[in-house]
């Protein structure tokens, strides 16, 4: 079963880059990295950039483009693993092995298998 994991966090809570706190977490993303490598489980993985553009259609067909995400909430998505596991319970342990579980959080959401054409 395919699965992301999407991870968010409170920018105020940051560890600072060049930081030993944020060269310890690095080293705890890596090894998680390989650890899911090794087991055939990674599909795929990557940082995002607290940048988006968020586009919207009205019933009239009018499109709107803003820039941001304007989330009701004081987290922001900074991060997410796609992953091949057995099931629901195996997603939930990936997830609790993440740093992001510590001082964000992490929502497990299955794939629907498109396709490519």
């Amino acid at each position: 079963m395919q699965y992301m994991l999407q991870m968010t966090y409170r920018p105020e809570d940051n560890t600072e880059e060049g930081t030993p706190e944020y060269e310890a977490e690095m080293r705890r993303w890596n090894a998680l990295n390989e650890e899911l490598k090794a087991a055939g489980h990674y599909i795929g993985a990557s940082g995002l950039t607290l940048d988006a553009t968020t586009v919207r259609k009205t019933a009239d067909g009018d499109v709107t483009v803003t820039d941001g995400p304007y989330a009701e909430t004081k987290e922001v998505l900074f991060s997410f693993y796609l992953l091949d596991v057995p099931d629901l319970d195996a997603a939930i342990a990936v997830a609790a092995k993440t740093p992001a579980s510590e001082y964000g959080s992490v929502d497990i959401r299955p794939l629907v298998g498109f396709e490519p054409a």
